[in-house]
């Protein structure tokens, strides 16, 4: 359903959780239209959560009847809508995102893409900078489409979630625009953006325009093209006026008229290109039924909540042409290691195997030109994962020469060290201070465990055991060094320091000073590495720090996002970056945290992306910047924040536990829904989900007082343990449930024992 923007303000009025609105809107002349501003009760709400310890907004969604939810938390916070780069400056020309569109030729991703800026006015071509088509309307064609905010409709994708933009317009006049655009291929080799403008004019006294202008400089006036040198640049369809630097078409007042036109996304040999009304849609059903091939060869899983369903499609979508891109069409267009190694061990889990190969082969190659250890450990667990997920042993053997020598070069350095730990290191990429990092070594110390298990079941029992050598001394200096360094607090939590032996101190406030920032993003690396047990003293202290000293916010990790607010910036100086928050999850879903899973999906869904259109960036503004009611996003697209909300999503439904050396144990089933997807009348769905012990699928529906769940459990190797939980609306409780027809008790949190158990399993149980 489509939302207008106003519409959004409708709801940040109303909302008495936040006191979210935006300022009256005064009477202005015609055509000026100045942008939403914040109101002085929404900036002091947010200013308060943001200087609280504990995540006091989640905690009041949470303490709500049936939790968390969309609605409740796009209630809280004002839409993510501006984009920004490097020293806070805009990357469009109107300030608004953009989503990054093509049409790839094979599963490396793409390498041409076409920036179609997310309030229509603009579809710039590669990269920001680039050459670009800027769309202006009106009765003198002057006025940019989008530019006045209360009269734009909030952005969509066809299908909610399919590679295609659409948005809706109103000119100060009150002509009404559609637009939608996407990227298709022409003769079968050329990246082509298709635009169709249809403008309603029925009720205008005066005649409209629709004008086209390309950028950089005059361009050459060929039959329905304009070219540079040769190469086509902009191409339309039907009559239309040229002066050489724009293309206007002309709706005479009382009709409806059509605009149809294309931008290639790079330099093409002048043929006439068609983008008439019969090729657009021969090219819309050409690329819808592309995506949907590709989503459909992956894993499935289909929750009764649809902006979840159309986010999880939407973030396959951009995954699949990022691949091991951080971002696109900005400066961070590169390799980012560690979070292209998360995007693989996701990728793989979603049954996206071929990328989740594209992004460690592409990884893998380019390390020895940036070595660390932290981020060949993390390449480590990646390919690990991978096999487990995928058993591809051919892939793995092609890998493991290569993967051979990071595990050599990490033993020599262990083998070397007095403590047992791997020597000092840049604590991350923006700090250069060398440190014992806690989470690069624990993460070496995970892929030494989990690669070594996998090499010792595919026929390299030399690397198996040099690998768990290694591992079992890096794991005694790093447990040694941790008890040295750990600090219980008088609330009961434990501070460990990300860097170890360092001497450094507890924050107050994690996300307040760039130091307590810069912990918690890297600390969810060690907490999800398995190397302190979940359920341990040290761990569940940490947990408690975590949750009671700012590290997050509507569910979502808390940092400083300095390089949105700029030299002068309001206080707090803090924002979210939910890139890390795929380690956080793991570690949640480790710890059996099920209320705050939940809130991480939503608080991302609802606060992290923007609305309908599914875009993140790596961080993005919590306080008003500059006055706007709108928040700011850092250098959108970005892969790591898609990947945090499918491995969210993933977990809710399927985990894996782990024993002793990380080995995996057993699967949890439905462990972590939200209450309401099992309201009456709903239905859960996981089909051929990877496992470490081969797919799972599993249907769960309810109908009236009863549910009735099938099962397909994996054989060989077969888990210790499989539970199925069902997380029941508040009040409600399970007062009978049978497993194949036998009756079986469950446990007080609505939880089946099935273990011992394989192959096809019925479940019927009844709420009371």
């Amino acid at each position: 359903m489509r939302a207008t923007i106003p519409a959004l303000l409708a709801v940040l009025l109303a909302a008495t959780l936040s006191g979210a609105g935006a300022a009256a809107p005064a009477a202005v002349a015609e055509g000026s239209c100045p942008p939403p501003g914040a109101t002085a009760a929404y900036a002091h709400k947010v200013r308060a959560a943001l200087y609280a310890r504990h995540d006091v907004l989640g905690r009041r969604l949470l303490a709500k009847p049936g939790g968390p939810s969309y609605d409740r938390v796009r209630d809280v916070l004002a839409p993510l809508f501006y984009a920004a780069g490097g020293g806070g400056r805009k990357l469009t020309e109107s300030g608004a995102y953009y989503l990054p569109f093509a049409y790839p030729f094979n599963v490396n991703g793409a390498r041409l893409f076409a920036l179609h800026v997310a309030d229509g006015s603009e579809i710039v071509a590669r990269r920001v900078g680039g050459p670009s088509v800027t769309v202006y309307v009106g009765p003198n064609g002057k006025e940019r489409y989008g530019s006045c905010l209360r009269r734009l409709d909030t952005a969509t994708l066809a299908n909610g979630y399919l590679p295609i933009l659409d948005t809706s317009y109103t000119d100060v006049t009150g002509v009404k625009y559609q637009q939608e655009s996407f990227v298709g291929r022409a003769f079968g080799t050329i990246s082509l953006s298709y635009v169709h403008i249809h403008v309603d004019a029925t009720s205008a006294t005066r005649d409209t325009q629709v004008r086209l202008v390309p950028t950089p400089g005059t361009l050459a006036h060929q039959g329905n093209q304009l070219l540079s040198h040769g190469s086509t640049r902009l191409v339309w369809s039907g009559d239309a006026e040229v002066d050489h630097s724009a293309v206007t078409f002309d709706i005479p007042a009382g009709t409806e008229g059509d605009v149809y036109y294309g931008i290639p996304s790079r330099s093409t040999d002048g043929r006439p290109l068609q983008v008439g009304e019969q090729a657009y849609d021969a090219a819309r059903t050409v690329v819808g039924n592309f995506w949907q091939k590709r989503l459909d060869a992956g894993t499935t899983f289909d929750v009764p909540d649809e902006q979840v369903g159309n986010a999880e499609q939407a973030l396959l979508v951009q995954e699949l042409l990022l691949t091991w891109r951080y971002s696109a069409g900005n400066s961070y267009e590169e390799l980012s290691y560690a979070e292209a190694a998360d995007v693989a061990r996701v990728m793989a889990e979603y049954g996206q195997d071929d990328v989740a190969q594209t992004i460690l082969r592409f990884a893998l190659k380019r390390l020895p030109q940036r070595y660390t250890n932290w981020r060949a450990g993390s390449l480590l667990v990646a390919h690990a994962d991978l096999y487990r997920l995928s058993r591809n042993r051919t892939f793995l053997n092609r890998e493991t020469p290569r993967l051979a020598q990071l595990v050599q070069a990490i033993g020599r350095q262990v083998d070397e060290s007095k403590t047992g730990l791997l020597p000092p290191e840049a604590y991350s990429s923006d700090i250069a201070r060398s440190v014992y990092a806690l989470h690069g070594q624990a993460t070496v110390w995970q892929g030494l465990v989990s690669l070594g298990r996998v090499w010792s079941i595919t026929g390299h029992p030399q690397l198996a055991a040099r690998s768990r050598k290694v591992a079992a001394r890096l794991r005694h200096g790093l447990l040694h060094a941790i008890t040295r360094s750990a600090r219980r607090l008088h609330d009961g939590s434990v501070f460990v320091p990300a860097a170890l032996l360092d001497g450094q101190r507890p924050f107050p406030n994690l996300a307040l000073s760039r130091q307590g920032t810069y912990w918690n993003l890297v600390m969810p690396y060690a907490l999800a590495s398995g190397l302190l047990p979940a359920h341990g003293r040290i761990a569940h202290g940490m947990l408690r720090y975590l949750l009671g000293h700012g590290g997050r916010l509507l569910g979502l990790v808390r940092a400083g996002a300095g390089r949105l607010y700029g030299q002068y910036p309001p206080r707090p100086t803090s924002g979210i970056d939910q890139v890390y928050g795929v380690n956080v999850a793991r570690f949640l879903a480790d710890a059996d945290q099920p209320d705050q899973l939940d809130l991480s999906l939503y608080g991302m869904l609802g606060a992290a992306m923007t609305p309908n259109t599914f875009v993140a960036g790596e961080s993005a503004s919590v306080t008003p910047l500059h006055g706007r009611l709108y928040r700011t996003m850092y250098q959108p697209p970005n892969g790591g924040a898609n990947a945090a909300f499918l491995e969210n999503l993933r977990l809710l439904l399927v985990h894996e536990t782990r024993g002793p050396a990380d080995a995996p144990r057993g699967l949890e089933l439905a462990f972590a829904t939200p209450r309401a997807w099992l309201t009456d009348g709903q239905t859960i769905e996981v089909d051929r989900a990877p496992t470490s012990f081969g797919p799972v699928s599993f249907t769960l529906t309810r109908d009236g007082s009863t549910i009735s769940g099938t099962l397909v459990l994996p054989r060989s190797p077969r888990p210790a343990t499989v539970r199925l939980r069902l997380r029941l609306p508040s009040g409600q409780h399970l007062r009978a449930v049978r497993v194949n027809g036998r009756p079986v008790r469950a446990g007080r949190a609505g939880t089946i024992d099935l273990s011992r158990r394989t192959g096809h399993v019925t479940l019927r149980a009844v709420v009371g």
